[in-house]
């Protein structure tokens, strides 16, 4: 074998039989360290050479996850790891005396810890950090890092629900010592951000820290504390898809319930309905929002809907009342066809079928009367007296009738007999009018009861009942002629009101549809 092959293998023989040496040796340095420190000490009493001296701790806090923000409840469950760092002066030693060890780490109940806890503490079983081992330097210097799932009290403002920011505060400080025992520091300006996990509903804008010193009423001496208050901004797109959209999709069907045809009967059943559906989603937002005097914006947002809703339901059954109007209905008033059926009217676009806004339909002309003082009977002429007789040329109708007292007169059938009415008995039998004589008054009368022969009274008797056929049949035709006039001014002042009441429903329509369209635009710039 070579020389040099040989020192080689002598040379890992000697580190393979030194290097166990070594670590025994350093376990065997790190027990007698443990025994030397530990030896006369006690974790019961704040670790200070004077008790004069103020102890100073360092707090550092980590925020890991959100778990859960209960708005209702406004408890913020959260999963943190908390550093406290501080010097121990019983805890130190040279670690040139023990083989240049210079940090050993314990479990942390064997040394005195700061009884730092979180004051605005929400939890059913108020539990501590866990315990960690804590790590210990030749310095004295300890460093104790424990995570802990805390359950915190936040003030919850949902005047902008949705669409709201919330802060949430967590304020650490001792429990028992003072500021003059005690002073606790915020080793940065605001929590680590780096290793958390985003949550599903709340972006973190930050968490920034604050050293302040609390004097209470119960004590003298000042409390410090340090306050990190987390920046919560609220994630809208679950509500907005869920609750808010829906919402404007059924509160644009508000309006529509104008448009709908009054005879269809289901107005106000659509209006009902709608109303109904609102409720619901008004009783989903009340159960996630905690029961306070700030009302969410989209719980405004649902009562202002709802109001307007009700309005509407109420104008639609006054609408419904005019549209319905009867034949014993008033005529429209002269200022509501010039303000509702002229004006409104082409505001709102509303026309009958072939007028449009330029060309508006003529009414509808009544049928004229013409008096005719000759009027031809059996080829036969009665001048001096006035009958009604129906002319009919080129699709017109023309009435002449006899002058008419009154217009009650007119429209009775007692009224048709005219001017000069029989001198006898006369009445109406099922519609046809019965005479016993033929005579009029103003006349000489034709049937005489003596001083003629019976042929001479038969022929006169033949022609007495002839004209009196002849007039109760113009007669007949008279009252037929004030009937339907009589109908055709109903129908005339029922369209009417029928027209007013469809004019008033596509003006309310448009005014609604504003009112929706302003109220969506007002909730959804929120959004941006």
């Amino acid at each position: 074998m070579k020389p040099w092959g040989i020192q080689t293998l002598f040379r890992l023989l000697l580190c393979a039989s030194i290097l166990p040496t070594c670590w025994c040796a350093h376990g065997k340095y790190a027990q007698k360290l443990l025994k030397d420190l530990f030896t006369n000490y006690t974790s019961a009493l704040r670790p200070v050479e004077d008790t004069n001296i103020i102890l100073n701790v360092t707090l550092q806090v980590t925020l890991s996850q959100i778990i859960d923000m209960d708005e209702r409840n406004q408890i913020l469950t959260a999963y943190l790891w908390i550093r406290q760092v501080w010097v121990d002066a019983h805890l130190r030693w040279n670690k040139d005396d023990y083989d240049g060890l210079d940090t050993i780490r314990i479990p942390s109940s064997y040394v005195w810890r700061p009884d730092i806890v979180l004051y605005n503490n929400a939890d059913d079983h108020f539990t501590g950090p866990m315990d960690t081992n804590v790590v210990i330097r030749h310095d004295g210097q300890i460093m104790w890092d424990s995570p802990a799932i805390t359950k915190s009290s936040c003030k919850v403002d949902v005047s902008f629900f949705p669409f709201d920011a919330q802060q949430c505060r967590f304020t650490y400080g001792s429990w028992t010592y003072n500021g003059n025992q005690l002073d606790i520091q915020n080793a940065m300006d605001s929590a680590d951000l780096a290793d958390l996990v985003d949550n599903v509903e709340w972006e973190v804008q930050g968490m920034p820290a604050k050293r302040n010193i609390i004097l209470y009423g119960c004590c003298a001496d000042p409390y410090p504390d340090v306050t990190y208050t987390l920046k919560l901004k609220r994630r809208a797109s679950f509500y907005v898809f869920n609750l808010l959209i829906p919402c404007v999709m059924i509160s644009f069907l508000a309006p529509l319930g104008f448009y709908l045809p009054a005879d269809s009967g289901e107005k106000v059943s659509l209006g009902v309905t709608v109303m109904l559906a609102l409720t619901v989603f008004q009783l989903l937002v009340a159960e996630i929002m905690p029961p306070s005097e700030n009302v969410p914006l989209i719980g405004k947002y649902y009562i202002a809907t709802m109001t307007m809703i009700t309005a509407s339901t109420a104008l639609t059954i006054f609408i419904m009342n005019i549209h319905h109007c009867g034949p014993d209905a008033k005529p429209v008033p002269k200022w509501a066809k010039k303000v509702i059926l002229q004006y409104m009217a082409r505001m709102c676009f509303v026309y009958e079928v072939g007028e449009n806004c330029l060309s508006p339909q003529p009414e509808k002309q009544e049928p004229q009367l013409v008096k005719n003082i000759n009027c031809t009977m059996n080829g036969q002429a009665g001048p001096g007296r006035e009958d009604c007789v129906f002319k009919i040329e080129k699709g017109q109708e023309t009435v002449a009738e006899e002058e008419r007292e009154d217009t009650d007169q007119m429209m009775s059938p007692m009224g048709s007999i005219g001017k000069n009415p029989t001198n006898h008995y006369s009445s109406w039998k099922n519609g046809i009018f019965m005479s016993m004589d033929c005579g009029d008054s103003g006349g000489p009368r034709r049937c005489r009861k003596g001083g003629v022969s019976d042929g001479e009274r038969k022929d006169r008797e033949v022609f007495c009942n002839t004209q009196s056929n002849e007039l109760q049949l113009l007669r007949n035709i008279e009252y037929i002629a004030n009937c339907y006039r009589d109908q055709r001014a109903t129908q005339k002042r029922t369209g009417e009101w029928k027209k007013v009441a469809k004019v008033l429903d596509r003006f309310f329509m448009w005014i609604f549809f504003i009112m929706v369209f302003f109220m969506s635009l007002l909730i959804m710039g929120k959004v941006i």
